[in-house]
């Protein structure tokens, strides 16, 4: 079927005015003005009045972890609590109103300690306290740290006598565990947790789906695929259960099990499943005080946060994902990890342009850095949303000066550095207005401007999310824009964001989704 949308505003990034457009077999088949798009309509053309709304390329999620989102699907969301009391409240009644069974797993995430009146990380006597009969884990909002109460140290029998692993730390005091754990400690111990019954997370996963879709994105990402998510993505592609473009990042040392299990889904799409390349984690996060710094953090002139991977593995890194020509995706929020990814990539600068690696989220990268990110072809993409959801807790970190250029958009932009913006949900939503007005507003939660120097226009912001994030993904020549040939990803929206008030942009509503032509989203 033939679909021509006219009357409406059309925001295309490519540099042109157009009227209508004319969508055919999923494809923007031809662009123009209103009386030579509606001169190609014939008696089975569908024709759709915009009625004076928007319409703009979908958005490309350029890092988040679908799997995690809809994991967080099946947890208890702790995100609203202010103190442990509300902590034990959401997990009592959790349990109580699921009809959880002594000794099944009960999993939480999203608390933040920043936001507890307590500031500080409960401990397992604080879960033990409401669930002695169950394994439980409560996972930091910032996914990088958490607890477990006792019956979860017990499942892996964790004692005051095992040792903490590089780059992580169990967290111990007077020499008994307090059941906190960081990084490596915490991330290696999770990934072990049991899985749900897998009808509830098929049905998890669609539902995740759909709330990316109601964002309005068409393309999204697992940044971090293990050999025990093999079932799911195999039930999800046999079974043609995605709806959305899914690329997923593995570690490289699990790549010959995914590789050999998904051979069809390597750097191309098989039903709307493709395996991008890898992902490395240098350090952790900011907020968590775990981002590994080149200067120490400002209340203890001796702590610089602390790296997960020694530079050997780094490099080892870089160099099986240049031999088996697979892009590197490299976490890296403090610039101490910002200068260990750059200078592992420097011992292979020759043709590293062609993997096209990645620099996820990039903090606290540094001014003086951009050059050789420049240099190396390194793409940054930004986790921009940190200005307004952590902006205050990063002055208190690393005071108003330097917090002031987190995510350095501009700086970057104005070193011709192609950058991208992502929301690494779940850690927030995947709300891409919200992140376009954080990066055009740069205000904090308190309300402060954190970086003036720092703010890009709308237009920029948008081609963050959209052609950027297409280049990133290798799929600029089929997504990202509206031109004649390329796919019929597009949303409507109510307001056009290149003309509303920059307080606005955060309050624009996606009213339709397309993929390939298709409505998958409307909203009623």
């Amino acid at each position: 079927m033939k679909k021509i949308y006219y009357n409406g505003n059309f925001i295309t990034l490519e540099n042109n005015n157009i009227e209508a457009l004319l969508i055919e077999d999923g494809i923007i088949k031809k662009v123009g003005n209103k009386e030579e798009i509606l001169h190609l309509k014939d008696k089975e053309t569908k024709l759709i009045n915009l009625e004076g709304n928007t319409m703009m390329p979908s958005f490309i999620d350029a890092h988040s972890h679908f799997s995690g989102v809809a994991n967080g699907l099946l947890k208890v969301n702790l995100e609203d609590c202010r103190n442990f009391k509300d902590i034990q409240n959401k997990l009592k009644e959790y349990k109580s109103s699921h009809k959880i069974a002594d000794n099944v797993w009960i999993l939480a995430d999203g608390y933040d300690h920043n936001n507890l009146s307590e500031k500080k990380h409960p401990n397992k006597e604080i879960i033990d306290s409401v669930l002695p009969n169950n394994p439980v884990v409560l996972q930091h909002k910032s996914g990088h740290m958490g607890v477990f109460n006792s019956n979860g140290l017990k499942f892996f029998n964790i004692t005051e006598h095992t040792a903490s692993p590089g780059g992580g730390m169990i967290e111990k005091l007077d020499g008994k565990l307090t059941g906190y754990m960081e990084e490596n400690s915490f991330l290696n111990y999770l990934k072990q947790v049991p899985m749900p019954d897998m009808e509830d997370l098929l049905n998890a996963y669609e539902k995740a789906q759909d709330l990316y879709l109601s964002y309005g994105i068409t393309t999204i990402q697992d940044g971090m695929a293990y050999p025990s998510m093999i079932p799911i993505y195999q039930n999800l592609v046999n079974s043609k259960k995605l709806k959305l473009d899914l690329v997923s990042y593995i570690e490289p040392k699990n790549r010959e099990i995914l590789f050999d299990t998904f051979s069809n889904s390597i750097r191309k799409y098989h039903n709307n499943f493709k395996l991008g390349g890898y992902k490395i984690f240098l350090d952790g996060s900011p907020q968590g005080r775990t981002a590994w710094m080149r200067t120490p953090y400002i209340d203890d002139s001796n702590y610089f946060g602390y790296n997960t991977m020694n530079n050997k593995d780094v490099e080892e890194a870089v160099k099986i994902a240049k031999d088996t020509n697979m892009q590197l995706l490299a976490h890296c929020n403090g610039d101490r990890a910002a200068e260990q990814y750059i200078n592992s990539i420097k011992n292979f600068e020759n043709n590293i342009a062609e993997i096209r690696p990645v620099m996820i989220h990039a903090q606290l990268v540094g001014i003086d850095q951009l050059p050789e990110l420049k240099k190396y072809h390194i793409i940054l993409s930004f986790f921009i949303a940190h200005v307004f959801y952590w902006g205050d807790i990063h002055v208190n970190n690393f005071g108003y000066e330097r917090a002031s250029k987190i995510s350095p958009a501009r700086s970057a932009l104005g070193q011709d550095i192609l950058f991208t913006f992502h929301q690494d949900s779940p850690v927030i939503n995947p709300n891409m207005f919200e992140t376009i007005w954080c990066a055009v507003t740069r205000k904090t939660k308190s309300g402060i401007t954190l970086g003036e120097d720092e703010k890009i226009s709308v237009l920029d912001a948008i081609k963050a999310v959209t052609i950027n994030s297409a280049y990133q993904y290798f799929e600029e020549n089929t997504k990202g824009s509206i031109k004649e040939g390329k796919l019929a990803n597009l949303i409507i929206v109510d307001k056009n964001p290149l003309e509303v008030n920059s307080d606005e942009i955060k309050n624009i509503k996606v009213l339709e989704t397309l993929k390939e032509g298709k409505t998958l989203y409307r909203l009623n």
